[in-house]
């Protein structure tokens, strides 16, 4: 392997006026190396990356950066400016330019180098050893970690005394290396193992603990100099600040025993924090990530503060994005396929609210014959209600047309991150011209993050490396998926999608108040859980058509006044028996009326994470009830959401709200029956610290849950 910097990729005399000249005099050089395949395309990318956010740091330091398709291996080039280049830092003109070009496929070895080359920009003492540097070879070895600061200094001097001693400075440079080996860019030494250690005060029971996050867009220097800097200022502090690091070479998450015993939390970030639910509950600040570099102490200050005030950060939705929820490498297989499948739905669930809602509402001003309606492009009279109606309908129908492409996609995103979205939504695509519908959806998600997982897993030459994400992985995994949904997996599919199908609209009598009933249970056991996702999911690929059997809105329907019963449940106990609720509670309720009316269940939330074996049990009860008794009536829906609000878009609206009526009065019978036969709780008639005890633990436990349309 070649190394990442050499000589001639230094310019210690660099005479570029900005920062654009800069980066292409460096990339120059690059490109004469063969590190570089096409200029101008790296240095639009390098542009690219620039406007997102300024490279420049206090300190004199420049640090242009990519990851680029152009790019055969990664690189390292170094450049000095006497008279200093504007490169957005607050301090001024960055004397220090460092061209950093990773490949679009890097592999983690070569990222963690360069990671450790942006922690070494923190170091004083190394960026002074590089305005000293005398010639390129030592600014080179110096950025390679084969000389250390002082060895690299006292060279210099010795050459300007003696040229003789220049002799002498190969055996030097391999003395040191072998004695100080952490000086390498190759080497790092994790902050979880440090940092503990290093800060605690003696007499003090333990100092202030802060685990933080940082993380930039390409994930090559920003993240690491971010960490490095928080690190340093927590030893300056007395404080132990223990920094996951999330880079383009994957991350390591921080072990669960380490965040939990933290005082504080630290977010440095450009790109969306992985896992960020880890952290809910603590007191945080929340920043750039270059304010992780400049103001690193003021940070620490401000987290301290907050945790002197006892401002915490309720948890988060789970979520952010799929990859995110992939799971821990010791979950069980099941436990990741259903996060997994979870992923695909979350992403799935705003198409069919958005499409669902529309077409609904094209239905309610232009009648059930709006989608026999011609093309709004053909014929849209503005003066005309019809043609609004078939503008809605048509934009509807549009949007749902996204539903399985995108669940199979964020499926397959899940599991294989980036690489799996192209195979995902082309075998999505697939699905639905197969007509295997939701179900092909769901295998073509598997099968695309399956196949790209395994291409993943093949060992890959390093001149491969580049257009891996780009062209191979996309290329090979979509023609597997294509060939598996077109020739061996899509008839059957499609086969049992159409039974599926008919078999829905042959519900009829007992077969379909059973079904209202067990919907209604699974949408009021976990209150937005996974049980709850899945029953909602199953009743929105029903309508997730444009012209939707009567079954499926039945089952609409049902399910969507099921999910209303908890909260309103709830929220009439705490009216009618408001002493065997604490004054938290009480409030709470208030709430839970307007949710509860909105469809949205996770109102029910605070009361169940209090007394989960009245609640839970209670609101399942009154749910199964709201969705026989809905199937009964035959009330439908066309939309997806909205509760009350889209009242006037079901059908036998009256029958409707009686069957929402009658699972809330049973629920709020039940749940004051039990709560009754117990003693009241310490804060339910008095007490401000068990209601202060209450609400927290409700606070905290209602974030665990996603929406239902989330």
């Amino acid at each position: 392997m070649s190394e990442m910097i050499t000589a001639d990729l230094v310019d210690l005399d660099l005479s570029a006026d900005t920062k654009e000249a800069a980066a292409r005099a460096l990339a120059e050089r690059m490109v004469a190396r063969g590190r570089v395949t096409d200029l101008e395309g790296f240095l639009a990318d390098v542009a690219a990356r620039e406007a997102q956010m300024p490279t420049g740091l206090d300190g004199g330091i420049g640090i242009p950066h990519c990851r680029s398709s152009h790019v055969t291996e990664p690189t390292l080039a170094f450049g000095r400016s006497a008279a200093g280049i504007d490169f957005g830092a607050p301090d001024g003109p960055a004397d220090l330019i460092f061209l950093i070009a990773a490949p679009a496929g890097a592999d983690d070895a070569h990222l963690t180098i360069l990671s450790s080359l942006a922690r070494q920009l923190m170091n004083a003492e190394f960026t002074g050893a590089l305005r000293s540097a005398g010639d390129a070879a030592t600014a080179a070895a110096l950025i390679r970690g084969d000389e250390t600061p002082a060895e690299a200094a006292a060279r210099s001097e010795s050459a300007q005394v003696s040229a003789d001693t220049s002799g002498t400075s190969e055996d030097t440079a391999a003395a040191s290396g072998a004695a100080s080996p952490g000086a390498a860019a190759g080497t790092t030494t994790p902050a979880a193992s440090t940092a503990p250690d290093a800060a605690a005060p003696a007499g003090e029971e333990h100092p202030f603990r802060i685990v933080a996050v940082t993380s930039c867009p390409t994930g090559i220097a920003h993240t690491y100099m971010a960490a490095e800097s928080l690190e340093n200022a927590g030893r300056e502090a007395g404080v132990e600040v223990v920094v996951e690091t999330q880079g383009s070479a994957g991350f390591t998450r921080l072990d669960p025993a380490v965040i939990a015993a933290a005082d504080g939390v630290i977010f440095a970030h450009d790109v969306p924090v992985r896992d960020k639910d880890r952290f809910a509950g603590k007191p945080t600040v929340d920043v750039g990530v270059k304010a992780g570099i400049n103001r690193p102490g003021e940070l620490i200050g401000e987290v301290r503060e907050k945790a002197a005030r006892g401002e915490v950060t309720s948890a988060a939705a789970p979520g952010g994005t799929p990859v995110e929820r992939a799971g821990d490498s010791g979950e069980g297989y099941g436990t990741r396929l259903r996060k997994w499948l979870m992923s695909g739905v979350s992403y799935m669930v705003p198409f069919v609210a958005a499409g669902g809602l529309l077409i609904a509402l094209g239905f309610a001003i232009g009648g059930y014959k709006i989608n026999k309606a011609p093309s709004v492009m053909d014929h849209f009279v503005w003066s005309q209600g019809d043609s609004w109606a078939a503008l809605l309908f048509q934009i509807g129908v549009v949007s749902f047309g996204f539903l399985v492409p995108v669940l199979a996609g964020y499926i397959a995103y899940g599991m294989a991150d980036r690489p799996g979205l192209v195979p995902g939504f082309v075998g999505g695509s697939i699905a639905l011209t197969i007509n295997a519908g939701f179900l092909g959806g769901l295998v073509a998600g598997l099968l695309a993050g399956g196949v790209v997982m395994a291409i993943q897993r093949v060992g890959i030459p390093p001149a491969l490396r580049g257009i891996m994400p780009v062209v191979v992985i996309p290329l090979i995994s979509s023609a597997v998926v294509g060939f598996l949904m077109f020739v061996v997996v899509g008839k059957p599919i499609a086969s049992a999608q159409k039974g599926m199908t008919d078999w829905l609209s042959g519900l009829s009598g007992t077969n379909a108040v059973l079904l209202g009933a067990l919907l209604g249970l699974m949408m009021c056991f976990d209150l937005g859980g996974p049980v709850n996702k899945v029953a909602y999911a199953f009743a929105t690929s029903g309508i997730a058509v444009s012209d939707p059997s009567d079954s499926a809105m039945k089952i609409m329907a049902a399910v969507m006044a099921a999910g209303m019963v908890p909260p309103l449940g709830m929220a009439l106990a705490t009216t009618v028996r408001g002493r065997l609720f604490t004054r938290a509670e009480r409030e709470n309720g208030k709430a839970a009326w307007v949710l509860g009316a909105s469809f949205i269940s996770e109102g029910a939330i605070p009361f169940a994470a209090a007394d989960p074996l009245r609640v839970i049990p209670a609101s399942m009860v009154g749910g199964a009830l709201t969705g026989a008794l809905s199937m009964a009536f035959g009330a439908t829906l066309r939309a997806p959401h909205g509760g009350i609000f889209v009242v006037p878009l079901i059908g036998n609206p009256f029958l409707y709200l009686i069957a929402i009526a009658a699972g809330t009065c049973v629920t709020t019978a039940l749940v004051v029956a039990l709560k009754t036969l117990r003693k009241p709780a310490p804060g339910a008639t008095a007490g401000a610290s068990g209601e202060d005890a209450g609400e927290g633990a409700q606070t905290a436990s209602a974030g665990r849950k996603q929406p239902v349309a989330a």
